[in-house]
């Protein structure tokens, strides 16, 4: 069955002595990259772009954002994404595992900052010429250690992420604190909610299994997920289905029938019916609206 491609760190160009970590100017990763990231795609990393020069559009799980010089967009593992770019782009790209940041400080130390504490939350911030021009330092520093040779060379390209990721963050909850799904008791259960239902929503679909899975009762996980998001844990199931969905609607080649199946669902005319509820559209009206 066609997929949507998710494009391993290993693919990209990397430094000498790296396989966990990925830095570059933005010109150079699309023309290195071209045959691998012309198509929708995933990543199995996080990677954060910053735009410095032209304009265009970037995609990300149908949220679709204007680029600027001073878009900055930050990606957790599995999320789809494309762009439109102007001749003139121009910026900086990073990519790593979740290993390479979190085996050096603590454990899930990535999911501290706020646009990684929830896939709900958006991965766009707007820099003003301020913010660009500091962040963009940044960056810079970050990719001339990338190309140095020098002893001591990882131990700094952590330390510049964990700066990037620190300044960010400041900028990020000032610009979207209201939006933010913050960090606390019931977040980093809702993220333990989220974890779980990215790697079994498509042969488990019961909240009271995850509650179970979770060792909390189904009514505390309701508490929990409406307290966040306002949000039923069976109405979060069901929107990380969809959204999966959509993606297949619009990425494969396969038929309604077969994404359904391969989500789980034998019934497509139930499926059918729960994907109207949730997105409005029938699949059909889903596809010629995109």
């Amino acid at each position: 069955m066609e997929m949507i491609s998710v494009l391993d760190i290993s693919q990209l160009q990397l430094g000498k002595g790296q396989k966990d970590f990925y830095v570059n100017k933005i010109p150079p990763h699309i023309l290195e990259n071209h045959s691998k990231i012309t198509r929708p795609h995933k990543h199995n990393s996080y990677l954060t772009i910053l735009f410095t020069k032209g304009s265009g559009r970037h995609e990300i799980d149908f949220n679709s954002y204007e680029i600027k010089p001073g878009s900055l967009f930050l990606l957790a593992p599995g999320k789809t994404h494309h762009w439109e770019l102007s001749e003139d782009i121009d910026g900086y790209i990073f990519s790593h595992t979740a290993n390479f940041y979190d085996l050096h400080y603590s454990h899930n130390r990535m999911h501290q900052f706020p646009f990684f504490y929830s896939i709900q939350n958006t991965p766009h911030i707007a820099l003003d010429k301020k913010q660009k021009e500091e962040t963009e330092f940044l960056f810079q520093k970050l990719l001339m250690e990338y190309q140095s040779d020098k002893p001591f060379q990882q131990q700094l390209i952590l330390s510049y992420i964990d700066i990037i990721y620190i300044e960010l963050s400041r900028l990020y909850l000032t610009e979207n604190a209201p939006k933010t799904i913050t960090s606390g008791t019931y977040s980093e259960k809702f993220q333990q909610f989220e974890d779980l239902i990215e790697k079994n929503y498509i042969t488990e679909k019961s909240p009271s299994q995850y509650a179970d899975w979770m060792n909390v009762s189904p009514k505390h996980l309701n508490r929990i997920t409406k307290n966040t998001i306002g949000k039923t844990a069976s109405e979060v199931i069901t929107d990380r289905i969809i959204l999966e969905a959509k993606r297949r609607f619009l990425h494969t080649k396969n038929n309604f029938s077969a994404i359904a199946e391969s989500l789980g669902y034998d019934d497509y005319a139930y499926f059918s019916k729960l994907f109207k509820k949730n997105s409005g559209l029938t699949p059909t009206g889903f596809l010629k609206l995109y």
